[in-house]
């Protein structure tokens, strides 16, 4: 049998594959395995030949991370291919092969995200401290309903998540892992700007999402730098190259970082799974992951203490303007884009948007 027939029936035939894992795995078996490695027959693969189609793909200049992650998934199906007896060992031999040797990735202070969430349009700033004061992926927030959040409680609670396929659809499906169900804890700053958001562009229904397009729609990767003009307000919070996920990294990282946290606790902030370690522990997870949350909110509180403005509170006179709104029949107007605008409403210290220049 050719190893590219093998393949395809491998992919289509494992269990348990999430719709985006499916849709790596075919486009790394047409882009990277199936050109030097479809038409060979199974029991012609050896490790000479292995080598050799990996030491190809880095000579032509693919990216180390590619190469690990094709080479991941070929020694995934020649395990397999022994346990059916077609091969009687695994041509992949390649000592650390299959390892990735990621790039440290920046993380952002507490000030920073303040800075970022202040400086993208009004729409987007609660969308960036969210993500960066709870750590959620990207699929989970912007999966988010108005019925998955306990503002009162101060947390929001992840039952599933977008995919995006390569292309272009979405699709609506579990979290990444069985521990991807759970629920965050946010810090109280970030929750009345949460509140504002909702009372600004988000509809009463249960079902609606709290985060999305202009349009209304689900928001797409694709377009969110674009959106938010993300190179240039990074570059003026002075980390020009950072990517969105590591907002999640900063998320994360402060939350390592405080007092008492266990590493139990983090796995279950972030909805990571090692074996049943995280779930087992869940219950005292709870109390810690409300410790996470509130020691963060100090810390945002002090950061803005002596601040000219304060990022984390809702821009624009959000609550006024949806009993406005509502007085006259229609929905309330988001804040304007201009100019400088302070409100009171229902936040204390709210002073909001400003003429911001940004580096050509």
């Amino acid at each position: 049998m050719r190893f590219l027939d093998y393949s395809e029936r491998w992919i289509a035939e494992r269990p348990g594959l999430r719709p985006r894992t499916v849709d790596l795995y075919r486009w790394l078996l047409g882009r990277y395995l199936k050109p030097e490695l479809g038409s060979i027959r199974l029991g012609d693969l050896n490790p000479l030949a292995v080598r050799r189609w990996r030491a190809g793909l880095l000579e032509q200049g693919v990216s180390e991370t590619m190469v690990a992650k094709s080479y991941r998934l070929l020694r995934a199906i020649l395990n397999t291919a022994v346990d059916d007896d077609i091969i009687e060992r695994n041509p992949c031999r390649i000592r650390s092969g299959g390892d990735e040797k990621a790039a440290e990735r920046p993380t952002l202070t507490v000030a920073q995200v303040q800075q970022l969430a202040m400086l993208v349009p009004p729409r987007w700033s609660a969308f960036i401290s969210v993500k960066a004061f709870s750590a959620l992926r990207w699929g989970e927030i912007t999966a988010l309903r108005r019925c998955d959040l306990d503002l009162d409680g101060g947390s929001v609670r992840v039952r599933r998540a977008y995919v995006e396929l390569s292309d272009g659809s979405l699709e609506i499906g579990e979290p990444k892992s069985a521990a991807g169900k759970r629920p965050v804890s946010l810090p109280g700053p970030v929750v009345e700007m949460l509140r504002a958001h909702l009372d600004t562009y988000v509809s009463d229904h249960p079902e609606a999402l709290v985060f999305t397009g202009p349009s209304g729609g689900p928001m797409r990767r694709s377009n969110f730098n674009k959106a938010v003009k993300w190179h240039e307000v990074c570059a003026a919070v002075g980390v020009p190259h950072l990517h969105l996920h590591d907002l999640r990294h900063t998320g994360n990282t402060l939350a390592a970082g405080t007092p008492g946290t266990s590493t139990r606790d983090l796995m279950e902030r972030m909805g990571h799974s090692t074996m049943r370690a995280a779930l087992i522990y869940q219950h005292s997870t709870r109390d810690a992951d409300r410790r996470i949350a509130d020691a963060l909110a100090f810390e945002i509180e002090q950061a803005a203490a002596g601040a000219s403005v304060t990022p984390l509170t809702a821009r624009g006179q959000h609550a006024d303007e949806r009993c406005a709104g509502r007085r006259r029949g229609g929905r309330p107007k988001g804040p304007e884009t201009g100019g400088s605008r302070v409100a009171s409403g229902g936040f204390a210290g709210v002073v909001q948007w400003q003429n911001i220049s940004f580096p050509s």
